[in-house]
């Protein structure tokens, strides 16, 4: 016994979504919000005009009418704007592949966000942290040591710092090959705190992957060695956050946090911009500049706090 046949517009879905898998290296995040996001917008497609339904019939009025479900549902604009994001993707790999002339979602305005500015702990307060990692609070404190280290000092993202295997620290350059979004490659420096971090934990990975008769490629591995080792972005997140708040940082610290606080302090401290931004493997400047608001906001406050014209 056959089943429907499946349309063509999930058809589709499925095709670019396996063209993000297999050709531009997306991460498994991004695959399962890209999956759920086009997923519903389909379904709300083919529940509205049918399975049949031509690709190339849809307008912009269409997926203002499926943004228009989105806020009735009561989601957020930052929310309805992650959704947007993954249609207009998906139509502008659909005009590149000839499916549709040109993109519809195209003319969609993205929902107005509220600038948030992330709260970025002070250098001293980070500082802090780092050298208070001990028994006390970390399972492994040599291991918990040195993902402070590698966040806070190299700037790099959780899936990046997972990502790294014993083989990509250079030491005769002193630096570590990272890769970042769509599998691009970048060197970031080893400094001081972070090598010597490292050179306290090697021994005891070693030891421990003997103790067990195991080898390992990940250089940073989970407490049991579980599986193939490697620590979860998951597991880094709760350490992270529970070393935090051990060491009187905001509860809502992660790992994207020490980032941000990475570009911040170095920008605080005199760094240039876009040496800032290829040390981060952000494509686009604008997202590097993002930390200088954070900085014209403490200038602003001593401003105001100092001089006379300002009281």
């Amino acid at each position: 016994m056959s089943g429907k046949p499946r349309p063509k517009i999930v058809m589709l879905t499925d095709e670019y979504l396996a063209v993000l898998a297999n050709e531009r290296g997306s991460s498994p995040h991004t695959l399962r919000a890209y999956a759920r996001e086009l997923h519903s917008f389909v379904a709300y497609l083919v529940e509205t005009f049918g399975a049949g339904f031509e690709i190339k019939r849809i307008e912009h009025k269409h997926v203002r009418a499926y943004m228009a479900t989105l806020y009735d549902k009561g989601l957020s604009k930052a929310s309805s704007a992650r959704a947007l994001a993954a249609i207009r993707s998906w139509f502008k790999w659909l005009a590149k592949s000839g499916h549709v002339e040109q993109s519809p979602a195209a003319l969609v305005a993205t929902p107005k966000l509220p600038k948030h500015l992330p709260r970025v702990p002070t250098i001293e307060q980070m500082n802090r942290a780092v050298d208070g990692v001990s028994e006390d609070f970390a399972a492994w404190p040599e291991r918990d040591r040195l993902i402070f280290e590698l966040l806070y000092g190299c700037g790099i993202r959780n899936a990046e710092l997972v990502g790294i295997d014993l083989k990509d620290i250079h030491w005769a350059n002193d630096a570590i090959l990272v890769r970042g979004k769509g599998r691009k490659e970048r060197y970031v420096p080893l400094g001081d705190a972070a090598a010597q971090a490292l050179r306290a934990y090697l021994p005891q990975r070693e030891g421990r992957l003997q103790a067990a008769n195991k080898q390992a490629e990940a250089l940073l591995l989970n407490a049991k060695l579980r599986g193939n080792g490697r620590l979860t972005t998951r597991s880094v997140g709760r350490i992270v956050k529970a070393l935090a708040i051990a060491n009187g940082l905001p509860a809502e610290v992660h790992p994207h946090t020490l980032r941000h606080a990475f570009g911040t302090h170095m920008l605080e401290e005199g760094a240039d911009l876009r040496a800032i931004q290829e040390l981060l493997g952000h494509e686009r400047l604008s997202t590097t500049q993002r930390y200088t608001q954070l900085t014209v906001g403490q200038v602003a406050e001593v401003y105001d706090r100092t001089h006379p014209r300002a009281k």
